[in-house]
């Protein structure tokens, strides 16, 4: 079973993440999730609540359900790897700090493998050098990101350039997984 490596650490979004960790394995594709060390990591709901009684300017979080990652970003070998999955929430805005992570990331996108990403999971590929000329979206307070990565940003619910396939925010996941499933099919 072709191998997807998911990064994750504590504060990934929920729905982010647990859409593609089941759905990758109904078409036959094995999710391995991976964090700064192989334990469980909290996940959170990353959103702006539409029934706030005092409106917020920036996202909230609350607390969701647990992940285990069930390696290092230190004992990552890309090369067993058929694609990449990067999930959004806050956790990318330390992970891309992990030279490990930023190593594989690299690696994974380098070969012309799929690469997924979905909100500010794009603070990793634009840590990872990643995004140079390329054409995404992602989550709009996440677009200075994208462009300081050498990105062209656009809002549109999935944006597909070569190898690379971006999405908005979890409201795009249903667009984001088909394009990225046909990525992986056509590899």
């Amino acid at each position: 079973m072709p191998k997807i490596l998911m990064p994750i650490g504590d504060a990934t979004e929920a729905l982010d993440t647990f859409y593609p960790f089941f759905r990758l394995p109904e078409d036959g594709f094995e999710v391995v999730v991976a964090g700064p060390e192989a334990r469980l990591y909290h996940s959170v709901l990353h959103e702006i609540p539409p029934d706030s009684i005092v409106p917020w300017d920036i996202t909230q979080e609350r607390p969701g359900y647990f992940i285990r990652a069930t390696t290092a970003f230190r004992d990552v070998r890309p090369d067993e790897y058929a694609g990449m999955f990067i999930s959004g929430g806050r956790a990318p805005e330390y992970l891309r700090y992990d030279a490990n992570l930023l190593r594989a990331t690299r690696e994974i996108f380098l070969a012309g493998k799929p690469v997924a990403c979905v909100c500010h999971g794009i603070e990793i590929l634009t840590a990872a050098d990643c995004l140079a000329g390329k054409t995404v979206t992602t989550v709009a307070k996440c677009a200075m990101d994208a462009r300081q990565g050498g990105a062209v940003y656009v809002d549109r619910e999935v944006v597909v350039d070569g190898n690379l396939v971006t999405a908005r925010t979890w409201h795009d996941n249903t667009a984001l997984m088909r394009a990225f499933l046909a990525m992986l099919k056509a590899a």
